[in-house]
């Protein structure tokens, strides 16, 4: 029992999507066909190239050559916050955030200005959720509705480039606060490359528990289409409001089941494609990357907590309400 409880804890995402898909068989004879393996083999695909590189330690490498010339707090914070930008578009903002949030911190230990970190991770989440925009591989969600909607690399980019570029400059005037005094960060210890099992390693160490809870997810949104109570409901209440849905569902579930969600009930994929990426913004749930850099951050200084959440929670809805406002505009 205690085996169950920890586990529904480590992995509670994909035990939640689990127990719904299977209650949702009572309801509705399920079918593989829902799966959409796509998507699956897709994400698979890009999950083994991210543990290829990451342990390779590509990305931490190029960094640590940047930090050198360092020479202001202001400057580390914004090479560590675009560094999460620019690392997402390839290696997903989940990704991007598991590898630099705890190099961050460690950058800052180095230089004694830990004072820094609650600001400088919350910028590192805003960024990554940013970035993972730029190509639709860079999120689960995007990777969901390129696969779903088939819509070109170019187009994907183009639709979604107004928010791109409000968001990189609301980093930057948000930078603007940070103070520029001097630093001198001092050399990091040397990355060791460990050629024992790398292969299996990066086999190994794919998150095989996020392609289950896609294979849960897209059979519990199959049940929900063929009941007839739920697809009249969703169908009345999505259709022609897909942005709204896609902002105010991610807030509550997060993206990536918003995205499978009113995909499911909606082929104005435009529409959702921009809900949902303007929804990761926000609430702590709105996107799995927020809990990753929240979780980090709370491990390594517990009593920044309530005080992350706060600033957090600000810096995100005062962007979520931005890009609405310029969808509106739009």
């Amino acid at each position: 029992m205690i085996n169950l409880i920890d586990f529904f804890k480590k992995e509670t995402v994909f035990s939640i999507s689990l127990i719904l898909a299977i209650i949702s068989c009572f309801f509705a004879k399920p079918s593989i066909d829902y799966i959409n393996w796509d998507t699956i083999i897709l994400l698979f695909v890009i999950m083994l190239i991210v543990e290829f590189l990451k342990n390779l330690a590509v990305f931490e490498r190029l960094v640590r050559k940047l930090l050198v010339k360092i020479s202001n707090t202001r400057e580390l914070v914004a090479v560590l916050v675009f560094v999460c930008f620019f690392s997402s578009i390839f290696i997903t903002n989940d990704v991007s955030l598991i590898i630099f949030v705890p190099f961050s911190i460690l950058a800052l230990r180095k230089v004694d200005r830990t004072d820094l970190a609650i600001l400088t991770v919350t910028l590192q989440t805003i960024a990554a959720n940013v970035g993972c925009m730029v190509l639709p591989i860079g999120a689960p969600h995007n990777i969901v509705m390129l696969t779903v909607s088939h819509i070109p690399f170019g187009s994907f980019f183009l639709l979604l480039l107004p928010y791109i570029l409000v968001s990189i400059i609301f980093l930057v005037i948000i930078l603007f606060f940070i103070p520029d005094d001097d630093i001198n960060l001092p050399k990091m210890k040397k990355i060791d490359f460990n050629h024992d099992n790398f292969f299996k390693r990066v086999i190994m160490r794919v998150d095989y528990f996020l392609l289950l809870t896609f294979i849960a997810l897209f059979i519990l949104i199959g049940n929900l289409e063929h009941i007839p109570f739920f697809n009249s409901l969703f169908t009345k209440w999505i259709v022609g409001n897909e942005v709204v849905w896609g902002i105010l569902s991610s807030q509550v579930i997060s993206n990536v089941p918003a995205a499978m969600l009113l995909s499911g009930f909606s082929s104005n994929y435009e529409a959702i494609i921009v809900g949902i990426n303007i929804g990761g913004f926000g609430t702590l749930i709105a996107s799995m990357a927020n809990l990753i850099s929240f979780k980090i951050l709370v491990r390594e200084f517990y009593e920044f907590k309530i005080k992350y959440l706060g600033i957090f929670t600000l810096l995100n809805i005062v962007l979520l309400l931005i890009l609405f406002v310029v969808h509106i505009l739009i």
